[in-house]
């Protein structure tokens, strides 16, 4: 029997729930994990579990529909499937051109070219059948006498104007990029990016010589897709909003829709544990197409190795393929729309967002606020280095739960510079520095009591030392810990135990482990006043820290 889809309730049989419920059993569960005490009210479970973003924005726990922002107009969605646009370049046009018409073999309906177009790149390819991305004068003459008829250019309004009004004359074809990805790759936060998005596109349409609503549409704006999903719906949906705003301020005529380029984030991107990156690439490919994203570009998850290589890029664009064809997340315009968690964070992220575009307005504009746009940018840089050194923002396979004996991934070198900062780049250094050792650098941890007593630190001292490259040894049970600990090789050693053994007994094996030739002596805990324990190993601690002064010692 059918149900009339009125008719039909997700919740039928089950009891309602209330706020007040879900902040009692949620309660319950912190308090087992040690996160709140016997005397915490319910009440407080929001807060402790509330997070922030690096715009200052409150992420709840929970939402309902009290959280739902004022109603606004929905922002101009694009419908249907978003182009797949897969990135290539390099020094060899024989072999970049060789890869490009395997793409377009396999399902991809855009390149882009990043970097110099080089002639044979697009031998064999019809350009009036696909999207181009290029950069530049030389390669957007070349294109558009190749009969390109979509796609955008990277071209400069107050160099290419001749170009520009070429161009303008294939609807299709949008010959100016707004390329916030570079904010994005230089640490910006999202509401940065978008400032500086929009500030840059309104410089472009002072320099147009078309009207309002034609400028527009000869601007591609090109945003970076992360990991955390629900941000980069937000940051796109909350684009499309203050474009808006920015085209019913200059008098254009309504349901004008800014053309989006998302690319999955290059920052993001590890290269230790490599094969964790598809699941970025996923997470954040989802989190754009849901958006609505007009065009989509995964980067190949071995882009932070080297030059991807043929599987690389088959997994690239059939992450796509997946989520289009099978998952079927194009099948609806704006899926996120009504979701009070998105909405919410849309219509907090663009009111900051806006606020920072009108702080570089005041500013003169964006080429003029240059200086104001990096001295904000670095310190939301510092900002997210600080977070992940301590290990707030965890990095799964570096940071956390590193694999110490993976094999890295060989590729050749890149053709081109990366990203000018990597989230992953100091403990990737940190494991690059010890794998160049001699020996792996190894810390001796001495555990005490019985191994359902030490378990829980000696693992998190382990996975902190396996960070930075740093093998463990256990001191294993009923040994004399100083002599263990003198066979053992090392002069960097541990404790690992309960509080109550540390009452008891971390004075006593401190000054043993020193007396026995260690020169460094952590405790895994929490910091306390210790006898011969030089310092302390805990979450929150500054780990790229820790592990530097290890690695010193252990040169």
């Amino acid at each position: 029997m059918t149900v009339p889809s009125h008719e039909l309730s997700l919740a039928a049989g089950f009891p309602a729930g209330s706020v007040d419920e879900w902040r009692r059993l949620a309660l319950a569960v912190l308090r087992k994990s040690s996160a709140a005490g016997a005397e915490t009210p319910p009440e407080a479970v929001d807060e402790l579990l509330a997070t922030e973003t690096y715009d200052g924005i409150r992420l709840a726990p929970l939402h309902t529909a009290d959280d739902a922002p004022p109603a606004l107009p929905p922002p101009h969605m694009p419908a249907g499937a978003w182009e797949v646009r897969q990135r290539h370049g390099g020094t060899d046009p024989k072999r970049v051109n060789e890869e490009i018409l395997a793409d377009l073999d396999n399902g991809v309906g855009g390149i882009w070219i990043d970097g110099p177009l080089l002639p044979g790149m697009l031998d064999g390819v019809h350009l009036e059948l696909i999207s181009v991305a290029v950069a530049g004068p030389e390669a957007a003459a070349a294109v558009l006498d190749g009969g390109a008829v979509a796609g955008t250019l990277g071209l400069d309004p107050e160099r290419d104007a001749d170009l520009i009004r070429a161009a303008a004359a294939r609807p299709a074809l949008r010959p100016v990029t707004v390329d916030a990805t570079r904010a994005h790759e230089a640490g910006a936060s999202d509401a940065q990016e978008l400032g500086c998005a929009v500030a840059e596109a309104v410089a472009h349409l002072r320099s147009l010589d078309f009207p309002v609503e034609r400028s527009s549409a000869l601007l591609e704006f090109r945003f970076a897709a992360t990991a955390d999903q629900f941000a980069t719906m937000a940051k796109l949906r909350a684009a499309r909003r203050m474009w808006t705003r920015v085209l019913d301020v200059c008098g254009a005529p309504p349901g004008i829709a800014m053309h989006q380029h998302a690319v999955t984030s290059a920052v993001m991107l590890t290269a230790r544990d490599p094969w964790t990156n598809m699941l970025r690439d996923t997470l954040a490919c989802f989190g754009a197409g849901v958006g609505g994203a007009n065009a989509v570009t995964v980067l190949p998850f071995d882009a932070a190795v080297g030059r991807p290589d043929a599987f690389a890029r088959r997994i690239a664009r059939n992450t796509q393929a997946l989520l289009i064809e099978e998952a079927n997340v194009a099948r609806v315009r704006d899926p996120a729309g009504g979701s009070w968690y998105v909405e919410r964070r849309t219509a907090e992220l663009a009111r900051i967002a806006w606020e920072w575009f009108q702080e570089i307005e005041r500013a003169g504009g964006f080429h003029a606020a240059r200086d104001l746009i990096d001295e904000k940018i670095a310190a939301t840089w510092a900002k997210r280095r600080d977070n992940i050194a301590h290990r707030r923002d965890p990095l799964t396979g570096l940071s956390e739960f590193p694999h110490l004996e993976e094999k890295p991934l060989v590729r050749e070198p890149a053709d081109g510079p990366g990203p000018a900062r990597r989230y992953a780049a100091d403990f990737e250094a940190l494991r690059d520095r010890a794998d160049a050792a001699p020996a792996r650098p190894t810390v001796f941890l001495a555990t005490l009591g019985p191994v359902a007593a030490h378990t829980a630190r000696a693992s998190f001292a382990a996975d902190l030392f396996a960070a930075g490259g740093i093998a463990t040894v256990h001191s294993g049970p009923d040994v004399d810990l100083a002599e263990a600990f003198a066979a053992s090789g090392t002069p960097v050693a541990c404790i690992c135990g309960t509080d109550t053994a540390y009452a008891e007994r971390a004075a006593e094996v401190a000054t043993a482990l020193k007396k026995a030739g260690a020169t460094t002596v952590w405790l895994a805990g929490k910091p306390g006043d210790h006898k011969d324990v030089d310092d302390y190993l805990y979450t929150g601690c500054d780990a790229v820290a820790v592990l530097e002064s290890t690695l010193e010692v252990l040169a």
